[in-house]
């Protein structure tokens, strides 16, 4: 089933702007219907959760209908599906609890390929623990992950193993599950950071091989937020600093505070969003839900849907950017990668060009995008150009873009 990509955009009045959005990598637009229950939930009734009031009990629906949310849109048990701020949060949390237990002499494994939110958080824990880390390294003619590297890293004393599912800066998707089934050979634990991939396949965390994973739903239309799931045995071997009041059931004790119940309304809807988006303009959303398919299957014939419109939207991208020629180079060369496409041009400044696009109504960022080992491997020694697709961009937004990058060389 085609998306209908005019019906899908008639949901995003940030579109209405005129602006061409080529920055979903960094963040998505929102669409109507998740701000709606931001709204709706924040306007309550609202309170702390129980179950006595009105207000209790819609505080504790706001937080199950998100535990139920995410564990359909990542394959785990409901009880697996933690909450947090940011991504980058839930990192530095579980790299400081699993730390109480490594030792020196232990090693842990990271990625040149990843963002630094799975890099730093692992180094400066590995650097309290006196603990050594070992690198996959990143092979710069392919944008891929030197797999032999890996091999040379890992022993028998790799605690951890953390690696990104898909780079936000070039797109690559490395072989997840190859790299856990050996890091777990090992006896290592594997943390994957699922921020870029989730924002365009459906995830399936067991089948990643991932003990612990991460993503942002504001990567994918919804609000600023992160989210962790586990496999159950891992998150129960866990011991956190928390309060002594707080819960200590999982995943509870994973989550400091009141959480933010309108968020956490907003993050469900932006996954009923996802799930709708091969029905949009077809008037199937309304049909009775006693005869709707479970959320998972939608969410798979939906993100499979988006998969064919994203890979022909980055193929007409990929295409004109040939045609301007070795003025342009593109770093995003890996055989299997996400519709983001990272560039530099001979001779100029990437933020020229992102000043150029701007002013012509498309949004496309130059930087290095926390991506500080990457850069540094592929010998970016100043900012580029990153054009990442999201579900709203079409053919017109393309045009736009390699309009304004003709004219810019």
């Amino acid at each position: 089933m085609a998306i209908d990509v005019a019906a899908l955009r008639a949901h995003f009045p940030s579109l209405a702007q005129g602006l061409a959005f080529f920055d979903g990598p960094g963040g998505t637009q929102t669409p109507v219907p998740v701000a709606e229950a931001v709204a709706r939930t924040l306007t309550g009734p609202l309170s702390n959760r129980g179950l006595v009031s009105v207000s209790e009990r819609n505080a504790e629906q706001a937080v199950a209908a998100f535990r139920s949310a995410y564990a359909d849109l990542l394959g785990v048990p409901e009880g697996a599906v933690v909450h947090g701020r940011s991504a980058t949060q839930l990192t530095y949390d579980f790299s400081r609890t699993l730390a109480k237990d490594w030792r020196e002499g232990d090693e842990i494994v990271l990625s040149r390929l990843d963002h630094d939110a799975n890099v730093r958080p692992w180094i400066q824990a590995a650097e309290r623990a006196g603990v050594s880390v070992r690198w996959i390294e990143l092979d710069t003619a392919t944008a891929e992950l030197d797999l032999g590297s890996y091999e040379r890293a890992l022993s028998p004393r790799t605690r951890l193993v953390a690696v990104t599912a898909a780079s936000n800066v070039v797109g690559t998707r490395p072989p997840v599950r190859l790299i856990a089934d050996r890091a777990h050979e090992a006896g290592a634990l594997v943390f994957v950071d699922g921020v870029h991939y989730a924002a365009h396949h459906l995830v399936d965390v067991p089948a990643l091989g991932a003990d612990l994973f991460v993503c942002s739903p504001y990567k994918f239309l919804g609000p600023h937020c992160g989210v962790l799931a586990g496999a159950p045995d891992v998150l129960e071997s866990l011991v956190p600093d928390k309060l002594l009041p707080s819960p200590d059931t999982v995943p509870e004790r994973f989550e400091f505070g009141t959480l933010p119940y309108e968020i956490l309304a907003g993050a469900t809807a932006a996954v009923d969003f996802l799930a709708g988006l091969d029905t949009l303009g077809q008037g199937r959303p309304g049909e009775a839900p006693g005869t709707r398919a479970p959320r998972r299957e939608r969410l798979a014939r939906s993100l499979g849907a988006l998969h064919e419109h994203e890979n022909t939207v980055r193929a007409r991208i990929e295409e004109g950017l040939r045609k301007l020629g070795d003025t342009v180079t593109v770093h995003s060369r890996a055989k299997e990668r996400t519709p983001t496409v990272l560039m530099s041009f001979a001779g100029r400044d990437a933020r020229e060009a992102q000043a150029h696009l701007a002013a012509r109504g498309v949004v496309a960022p130059a930087g290095s995008f926390y991506a500080y080992e990457a850069f540094a491997a592929l010998g970016l020694g100043g900012p580029a150009l990153r054009v990442g697709l999201a579900p709203y961009n079409d053919c017109e937004d393309v045009d736009r873009l390699l309009e304004g990058l003709a004219s810019f060389l």
